[in-house]
């Protein structure tokens, strides 16, 4: 199993950037694809990005494509998102996940572990 716990989050203007962290713990974390999701009020859990585990491919939504940047630090078992220009729909509660394979990596149904999630408030 892998324990993961996000941090970074915060309220922010338009415009402004952000960098949330996400720290594992227990298996070895290099072995994990580590995916981040955002689910906004009302709203079904959306895919953001995802990173193999050497970090090799990196799959954004079109969301974020050319704002966020999504990377992993295996010796520090860590993986972060940069979210530059952040508009108000960027508002949500960020969560990073982790699953074994690379598989489908937009689909949340595929990693069996999840973080309990940051608050991101963007605000006009």
């Amino acid at each position: 199993q892998v324990q993961l716990v996000e941090s970074g989050g915060g309220l922010v203007q338009a415009g402004d950037s952000l960098r949330l962290s996400c720290a594992a713990s227990g298996r070895t974390f290099s072995t994990y694809v580590m995916g981040w999701f955002r689910q906004a009020p009302g709203e079904e859990r959306e895919f953001v990005a995802a990173i193999s585990v050497g970090g090799t491919m990196i799959y954004y939504a079109d969301s974020g494509k050319g704002r966020f940047t999504n990377s992993r630090d295996n010796a520090g078992s860590l993986v972060y998102l940069q979210m530059n220009s952040l508009i108000t729909q960027d508002t949500a509660v960020y969560y990073c996940a982790a699953k074994q394979f690379w598989g489908v990596p937009a689909s949340p149904g595929g990693y069996p572990y999840w973080g309990q999630g940051t608050q991101v408030t963007v605000s006009t």
